[in-house]
């Protein structure tokens, strides 16, 4: 477990995360108001150091920036699980009709061109990229950028956080990015070299591009959680 340090400290590995036989270097953790915690070890993790990181506090949501900083991300609570659910489980049902890309929901990471290690909502990968991944390979995080990611806001992901996330999707390899702002019902459409249209209070969206015929329904989570309980 960690134990809440002060807001800038240098630490040893073992005195704040869970580990096994790896050794670590020190570290310095910083605390920002965001509730974001930044970590910056003395020498930075290269990928498959990170993986080991990541693979030690599976409890966490760990990602990396492209200048190597670490980042620990509070978890979104119930409600964002709620919405997170039913984006992966639509779009995880159109891909297995549509059978020409896997969905990946929001437990990886992926390593980008620039160097960052990302993790998004949900996201589908053409299958034909996945033919020279190895077995080993396919057990940890892949070199690659989905192409096609959906990303949602959250009192841990707030909007302007998440727009500069999807923009760096689309800089690294994209061909299309949602993002939900389900509290204001909104929705940003992001692609290469154009900028982010928005869409208020629809009832759905349809796909284009690499996912071309799927169709997110967004009645459910516009709604969210209700004190009757969660709809999804």
């Amino acid at each position: 477990m960690i134990r809440r340090p002060p807001r800038s400290t240098l630490f040893p590995y073992t005195t704040l995360f869970r580990s096994g036989a790896v050794v670590w270097d020190c570290m310095e953790l910083n605390l920002p108001d965001n509730g974001t915690w930044e970590i910056r070890f003395e020498r930075p993790l290269d990928d498959d150091k990170f993986f080991e990181f990541c693979a030690e506090n599976t409890d966490l949501r760990i990602e990396r920036d492209a200048s190597g900083r670490i980042l620990i991300i509070p978890l979104g609570g119930f409600e964002t699980a709620c919405r997170s659910c039913d984006i992966a489980a639509q779009l995880g049902n159109w891909a297995i009709a549509d059978g020409n890309g896997l969905v990946a929901g929001c437990s990886t990471d992926y390593f980008l061109p620039n160097g960052a290690a990302r993790g998004p909502y949900a996201a589908w990968v053409r299958e034909t990229r996945l033919a020279n991944f190895t077995e080993e390979d396919l057990r940890r995080f892949l070199h690659l950028c989905p192409d096609f990611v959906l990303e949602l806001t959250c009192p841990s992901d707030p909007l302007h956080t998440q727009r500069s996330k999807m923009q760096e999707w689309i800089d690294n390899g994209a061909e299309l990015g949602w993002l939900i702002d389900a509290d204001n019902r909104t929705i940003y459409v992001y692609r290469p070299g154009r900028e982010p249209e928005e869409f208020v209070n629809v009832d759905h969206i349809d796909g284009e591009g690499p996912v071309e015929g799927f169709r997110l329904e967004l009645s459910r989570i516009w709604q969210g959680v209700k004190a009757s309980g969660c709809p999804l």
